[in-house]
C-alpha cells in the first residue's frame, strides 16, 4: 500500500516521463533543416546588434528585486485580509505590524535610492591651491 508521499512521487515521476518522451518524440518527427538564418539569435524580430556579452546596468536587477519582494509580501496580505476578524485583535495587531515592517522597508529603500532610475553622480572634491577655503558660519550634523 503506498503512502500519500509515494502517490504524490509517482505522479511526479510520471509526469515528468511524459514531458522527456513528449519532447524527445517532437524532436523524431520534427524537420532537421538548419540554415544560416535559423541559426541566428533571435530578438523579437530585431536583428541583433552587437555582441550579446554587453554589461547591463545593475539598476534592472535591483528594480525587479525590490518589486518581487514587495509584490510578495502584499501578497501574503490578501489571506491577512479575509480571516483577521476570526483571530481578533491579536491578528489585526500582527497584520499593523507586517504593514509597518514592509512600510520601513519601503522607506529604506527610498531613501537608499533604490527607487531612483538615476542617482545623480557624486563629484569628488576638487582641491584648489589658488583659492582660501570657505569659512563655514555654522556646522550642521546629522544625527
Amino acid at each position: 500500500m503506498l503512502t500519500e508521499f509515494g502517490k504524490a512521487f509517482i505522479f511526479i515521476l510520471m509526469a515528468i516521463i511524459f514531458v522527456v518522451g513528449i519532447v524527445y518524440f517532437a524532436k523524431l518527427i520534427r524537420p532537421a533543416r538548419p540554415t544560416h538564418e535559423k541559426l541566428k539569435t533571435y530578438e523579437c524580430g530585431e536583428n541583433p546588434e552587437g555582441s550579446p556579452w554587453i554589461k547591463f546596468n545593475i539598476r534592472f536587477y535591483v528594480v525587479a528585486l525590490i518589486f518581487l519582494i514587495f509584490d510578495v509580501e502584499v501578497v501574503l496580505l490578501i489571506p491577512w485580509a479575509l480571516v483577521y476578524k476570526d483571530f481578533g485583535l491579536t491578528g489585526f495587531l500582527i497584520g499593523g505590524i507586517f504593514l509597518v515592517l514592509l512600510g520601513l522597508g519601503m522607506a529604506y529603500e527610498w531613501r537608499k535610492g533604490d527607487l531612483e532610475w538615476e542617482k545623480p553622480k557624486v563629484l569628488p572634491p576638487s582641491f584648489n591651491k589658488t583659492k582660501a577655503a570657505p569659512k563655514v558660519e555654522k556646522e550642521l550634523v546629522e544625527v
